[in-house]
């Protein structure tokens, strides 16, 4: 059994640990589909950019039909809609007694457990600032919460290991006996990101538009009350506070998490979400079904209406399409369609 840690998904996220792991002295085998940057990793190392560091450090990296052998520890990093097929493109090669730990943004670990076995799965909540800027090159802009937990709510042996790990990253990771409730969290959080990339401003300038907070503040309340219905109770971090945007929660709640996030986001060289690259820079399919659509799913199986959510997403399709600009008209448009019951 080889004691490497395979880093599956060599991007904004995949990249900046690993970076940060090979320098720790941890031997890393990173797997990626791009090969232009599997082939500039191997020539010249992985570069990590921006104001906490800059360093570059040699790596390995293999496009994933070239993978060979069994890993215990896998972080799987890959964008939230490619889940099931990297399950199923990384299952030969994890060990018998090793685990996943699916270090992404979703609700991404049952997917994961659905080909693996949920119990081969470790639970990861982050939202550090990066970006992918080209082949081996990872733009590290801010840092931000991480959290690592079993699914089940246990503290086990392997959970800590791996949080003795990433904290060759992070310092301040923590474990927790409650990973669903801050990827729950995130979900209300990533909705507001969904809402801030159908613009073409910083995330941090589209929060602090008064004018918008009624829409927005709508988007993460929706997540929040189907959280409730399922009878978990999300966690705040970096400025996210779950319980303003729970059912009820006041106006004057909500304008002070706001602007926490505004000034959070203000101190990151990540101006904008991995959303808005996707849908502005890098004119591809973004992750909205796999992250938004449990929401409207689940809110549908408990009876609790999601309409911002749900026209939120047919949004992002239609700017994936080409068929909506990216402004700030887009969330006076959500607001209207939602009011009019479009």
């Amino acid at each position: 059994m080889s004691e490497t840690v395979l880093i599956w998904g060599a991007g904004a996220i995949g990249g900046t640990i690993g970076a940060y792991l090979v320098r720790a002295g941890q031997d890393v085998l990173f797997v990626d589909n791009a090969a232009d940057h599997v082939a500039a990793m191997n020539e010249g190392g992985l570069s990590i950019e921006g104001p906490i560091e800059e360093f570059t450090v040699p790596v390995r990296a293999a496009l994933p039909q070239d993978v060979t052998g069994h890993f215990s520890r896998i972080l799987l990093c890959v964008k939230a809609h490619h889940t099931e097929a990297a399950s199923r493109a990384l299952r030969p090669h994890l060990a018998e007694d090793g685990y996943v730990a699916s270090f992404q943004n979703g609700l991404n670990e049952f997917v994961i457990g659905s080909v693996l076995g949920i119990e081969n799965v470790v639970g990861a909540f982050i939202n550090f600032g990066a970006d992918y800027m080209g082949p081996g090159r990872i733009l590290y802009g801010g840092r931000g919460a991480c959290v690592l937990g079993e699914v089940d709510g246990r503290v086990t042996a392997r959970a800590e290991a791996l949080h003795r790990l990433l904290t060759l990253f992070e310092p301040g990771a923590i474990v927790t006996d409650d990973i669903l409730g801050y990827l729950w969290g995130k979900l209300g959080y990533g909705a507001l990101l969904f809402a801030t990339a159908v613009t073409d401003d910083s995330i941090a300038d589209v929060l602090a538009m008064r004018e918008h907070r009624v829409v927005l503040a709508a988007t993460a309340r929706e997540a929040m009350a189907v959280a409730a219905a399922k009878n978990i109770r999300p966690r705040g971090f970096n400025g996210f506070d779950p319980a303003a945007f729970a059912p009820g929660g006041a106006a004057q709640a909500v304008d002070a998490s706001m602007e926490e996030m505004v000034a959070f986001n203000r101190r990151s060289a990540k101006s904008h979400s991995g959303i808005w690259r996707d849908l502005a820079v890098r004119k591809r399919k973004t992750e909205v079904d796999a992250q938004l659509g449990p929401i409207v799913t689940e809110g549908a199986g408990l009876g609790i209406a999601t309409p911002v959510t749900a026209r939120l997403i047919a949004m992002i399709h239609e700017v994936e399409d080409g068929d909506r600009a990216l402004t700030c008209d887009n969330l006076t448009a959500l607001a209207t369609a939602v009011a009019e019951g479009a």
